[in-house]
């Protein structure tokens, strides 16, 4: 592994797709920040939701299992914080 030697930050070289590649330059410019520091943030939402659909996981494997209303329920509320973020 690499490491910055400005901020001490491990490196990484990453391939994405034509049309990602196009798209996070602009997004991150719109959002006043680095691509290194959009990805870090997109990376850390993708590692925050992993964690919690383990926790929901571990937690019905020692309880009951959601309902399907409990489950739209949780839906809806992710959909409502991505609209507010991306607003």
């Amino acid at each position: 592994m690499r490491w910055d030697a400005v901020n001490g930050s491990p490196k990484l070289a990453i391939t994405v797709d034509p049309d990602v590649y196009e798209q996070v330059p602009a997004a991150a410019k719109a959002e006043g920040s680095c691509v290194s520091a959009w990805m870090t943030a997109a990376a850390r939402r993708a590692l925050t939701v992993r964690a919690g659909l383990a926790a929901v996981a571990e937690w019905e494997a020692e309880q009951v299992p959601l309902t399907e209303a409990e489950l739209d329920a949780a839906r809806q509320r992710v959909a409502g914080a991505a609209g507010r973020r991306s607003a």
